[in-house]
């Protein structure tokens, strides 16, 4: 089983959880195969995409909703960088990191090394991965 969690960066800092303050980065990670990333900007701008996988390939529902249109995500994302945090990032490098609509494999064995790709690409911190001591006793 891989690791499960929500991870929000704001006001220059990492969190577990929901974000504290906007503009906000949210990585919420499925099993090392999935992290949605949210980004919104302080006009409540803002975008979604995936590394790994998109949902409705990795769950088998092609149907269950349209393909992200990794483009206009990738300059959303550049967007809301230069905005929240001052930093330029070529759209073309992001939209190479993202999933692929039409599901071929990804490139990283988990999904949290290629947020740690986005992560370094943007200039931002990396996260501090919890571990297997900060899981709940039981």
């Amino acid at each position: 089983m891989g690791y499960f969690g929500k991870l929000s960066y704001s006001a220059g800092r990492w969190s577990s959880g929901r974000p504290t303050a906007v503009p906000f980065l949210l990585i919420d990670v499925h099993d090392s195969d999935i992290a949605t990333v949210d980004y919104r900007a302080a006009d409540a701008t803002g975008g979604r995409f995936f590394l790994g996988y998109e949902p409705r390939i990795y769950f088998e529902e092609p149907d269950a909703g349209a393909p992200v249109d990794t483009r206009a995500e990738a300059e959303g994302f550049a967007r809301w960088l230069r905005e929240a945090e001052g930093r330029d990032v070529d759209p073309d490098d992001v939209q190479r990191l993202m999933a692929s609509p039409s599901g071929a494999p990804p490139q990283d064995e988990v999904v949290e090394q290629t947020v740690e790709q986005l992560l370094a690409l943007a200039g931002l911190p990396l996260p501090a991965w919890p571990t297997d001591e900060d899981a709940p006793a039981g």
